[in-house]
């Protein structure tokens, strides 16, 4: 007999079908463990550092995803600057007058 659900194509057993708070607890402990062993990398500034750096290079890299985050920032950012000239000029229309 099959260990999956009849009709479904997920399995009831593993590490992934775990709820989210039971994978936490479980990787929360093999945190604790590796470090208690000594076997935990710990970074030093300079490694991080140098970690992220890579990381802002790989994605500014993609100059196509740099441009639609430009586009999304600049929308985002003159939507509110619009409102705001609307909402200033209705204010001094209505002390103008």
């Amino acid at each position: 007999m099959s260990s999956k659900n009849p009709g479904s194509s997920t399995s009831k057993r593993g590490f992934a079908s775990m709820d989210e708070e039971r994978q936490r607890e479980i990787a929360s402990e093999g945190g604790r463990a590796a470090h208690a062993s000594g076997h935990a990398h710990q970074f030093t500034s300079e490694e991080a550092r140098r970690a992220g750096q890579k990381g802002g290079e790989a994605v500014s890299a993609n100059r196509e995803h740099m441009a639609a985050i430009g586009r999304k920032g600049g929308e985002a950012s003159h939507g509110r600057r619009g409102d705001t000239k609307s909402a200033r000029s209705g204010q001094k229309n209505e002390e103008g007058d």
